[in-house]
């Protein structure tokens, strides 16, 4: 009897430390489980933080995306427009908005080139003095004034577009002062005044070379005149400045670089100042003597 209740108290020992045992393990299990769980959740909700802010970076790539093809095409567009203006620049510029511009710079001296009836003479002289003054066109404009009505001359002064071109027609009967005169001395006397008061006192000039329409130019002929310039504006006793020499030839020079002053007029390429001009053209001749 004893050893069966012994017996009885062993095996309800080994039951209460078996439910313990059971109770202890689903304790643990319902711990690791809740660890589990609230992991899992902690998981879930970084994956859907992670996925959000990948969303939200993927809409900025978007939108910069969106930018970026807006600024390309933005780029193109005022590369479009650039491109048009540099066009309309250099069309400006071939119809002579540059000239235009230049002529805010106070010029050395405007530079005639007295013609009538010879053509293919002033084509040389044009194509002479263009070979040196495209480089100076600022400081010299350049003018053609015909005297009469040749069309040659006036066709071949126009298709120039680096000159300007004027025109004296004289109608006024010439009547010769002594026998034996030539009346083309009147005509060119006349034309030579018309021309410088319309260079000086229409056009505003300080200086005027002149030019005839069979002379050919030195390749220093602009910067003579320019050094030239200073010294006829403070020198009142000088009244003109002229580029010709007869006797200036190789073997009769010795010193290139020598200025002479001379009581005889060389002209052929001559300067003259507006002062000067003031004070001649209420005298001047009728008539080349």
């Amino acid at each position: 009897m004893r050893q069966m209740t012994k017996f009885l108290c062993d095996v309800r020992f080994l039951l209460v430390v078996a439910a313990i045992a059971f109770i202890y393990l689903q304790l643990r299990l319902f711990a690791t489980q809740s660890e589990y769980a609230e992991r899992l959740a902690t998981a879930v909700e970084a994956e859907n933080q992670c996925t959000s802010h990948m969303r939200s970076l993927i809409d900025q790539i978007s939108m910069q995306q969106g930018r970026n093809i807006a600024l390309e095409e933005q780029k193109k567009r005022q590369d479009l427009e650039c491109g048009q203006l540099r066009t309309l620049v250099r069309e400006l510029e071939r119809k002579g908005l540059q000239r235009l511009i230049d002529k805010v710079q106070e010029p050395v001296a405007a530079v005639v080139i007295m013609a009538c009836n010879r053509a293919d003479y002033l084509e040389r002289t044009i194509k002479s003095v263009l070979k040196y003054q495209s480089a100076v066109a600022s400081k010299y404009p350049l003018f053609v004034s015909q005297d009469g009505a040749d069309p040659s001359v006036r066709s071949k002064a126009l298709s120039y577009d680096q000159l300007t071109y004027m025109q004296h027609l004289d109608n006024e009967p010439v009547k010769t002062e002594r026998p034996g005169e030539l009346i083309a001395y009147y005509k060119i006397a006349r034309h030579y005044k018309w021309a410088l008061d319309n260079l000086f006192y229409n056009n505003n000039f300080s200086r005027v070379i002149i030019l005839e329409d069979d002379m050919e130019i030195a390749p220093d002929f602009f910067d003579y005149f320019e050094a030239m310039a200073a010294l006829l504006d403070s020198d009142k006793s000088i009244m003109a400045v002229s580029s010709w020499n007869d006797n200036g030839q190789k073997q009769f020079v010795h010193d290139p670089y020598t200025l002479y002053r001379s009581d005889f007029f060389p002209g052929l390429g001559w300067m003259l100042s507006k002062s000067i001009w003031d004070e001649l053209s209420p005298k001047w001749p009728k008539a080349y003597p």
